[in-house]
């Protein structure tokens, strides 16, 4: 473990600005604030968006929107089903319309089989209920 700041995109500031593009301040500074006091939580964050969202960053021909589908089919094939919501509500800002999502799910039920196409349904109907209430929606 090393002293990085979790808050402090230096160490890797393509990461950390992708990773807001998407998921958005709201939501990346409220995963800050659980971690304010919590240094192995706090590295962890530094950690995830170095790797996770480094691979995101680092250009050649996948664009954000095509990433974004991309993490929605296999959150979705894997089952992390909060992971799905989380993109799935930020699905819009990388580019992604409903329109996809919604074919995508056709996908993911002929590829993943129709537990994983339900769930994934499931989520997205309530995320733009959520969204048509306008309330917020992820966590």
């Amino acid at each position: 473990m090393d002293d990085t700041d979790a808050s402090d995109p230096s160490a890797a500031p393509d990461a950390w600005a992708v990773r807001r593009q998407v998921l958005g301040d709201d939501y990346v500074d409220a995963r800050l604030a659980e971690v304010a006091d919590d240094p192995v939580g706090a590295d962890f964050q530094s950690y995830l968006t170095e790797m996770a969202w480094g691979v995101w960053a680092r250009g050649g021909p996948l664009s954000l929107r095509d990433r974004s589908l991309l993490v929605l089919a296999m959150t979705a094939a894997m089952g992390r089903t909060d992971e799905f919501r989380i993109h799935a509500t930020a699905a819009p800002n990388a580019g992604v319309t409903d329109e996809e999502i919604d074919e995508l799910i056709f996908q993911i039920t002929a590829y993943c089989e129709g537990p994983a196409g339900l769930s994934s349904r499931k989520v997205v109907k309530a995320i733009r209920a959520e969204r048509d209430a306008g309330g917020a929606s992820g966590s």
